[in-house]
């Protein structure tokens, strides 16, 4: 009996990327507030969002018109994308600091978004059809991620620290979340992925 092998395709990274540097320390006195602590930032992320739909749909014009989204909205959309993903991660436990209402990089779950490149005109005008997959199972994890935070949230209570596993399922779910926002307001054309390479 011959084995065969067969060639593995590289996997190019994805356009929508997590950055993690967390130390799975927790403070608890922050841990314990944190849902209170979090409400300006819920407020700014609703006021934020009301911005941001208008440009995704100025995005989805221009990419229609122009085949790939113009770097302005491009860089609006991704620093959103960014701050959603940072203030998931404060309130779901995944990460401890207090994050900046600005959506700049540097907090310890982070996002690294790819600058523009070219779409289809016609998968980019039935986008939101073409999300409905991913969008369904974005439901099920930000339930996860919200069931991984009121664990995270007993647990770092306890112990100081964040559970390892918790965080990391955590990281998957914001990682998702972060892709499917940047799949749907066509920051990326690549469909967000739920391989823990891509």
């Amino acid at each position: 009996m011959s084995s065969q092998t067969y060639p593995v395709a590289a996997v190019e990274p994805h356009p929508v990327r997590l950055v993690v540097t967390d130390d799975l320390q927790r403070t608890r006195l922050t841990v314990a507030f944190r849902a209170v602590l979090a409400i300006p930032h819920i407020v700014w992320l609703c006021v934020w969002g009301i911005a941001a739909t208008l440009a995704a749909i100025a995005n989805w014009v221009a990419t229609l018109v122009r085949g790939s989204s113009p770097e302005s909205l491009h860089a609006f959309l991704a620093r959103y994308d960014r701050y959603l993903t940072q203030v998931g991660a404060y309130l779901g436990i995944v990460a401890d600091p207090f994050p900046a209402f600005t959506g700049r990089a540097g907090y310890p779950v982070d996002l690294d978004v790819d600058s523009p490149a070219e779409q289809g005109r016609l998968a980019a005008a039935f986008r939101l059809v073409l999300a409905v997959p991913a969008l369904l199972i974005l439901n099920v994890l930000q339930s996860v991620l919200q069931l991984v935070g009121v664990l995270g949230w007993f647990y770092a209570l306890a112990t100081g620290r964040m559970h390892g596993g918790l965080r990391n399922i955590g990281v998957f779910c914001l990682r998702y979340q972060a892709q499917t926002f940047a799949y749907v307001t066509l920051l990326t054309s690549r469909y967000p992925s739920l391989s823990g390479v891509a």
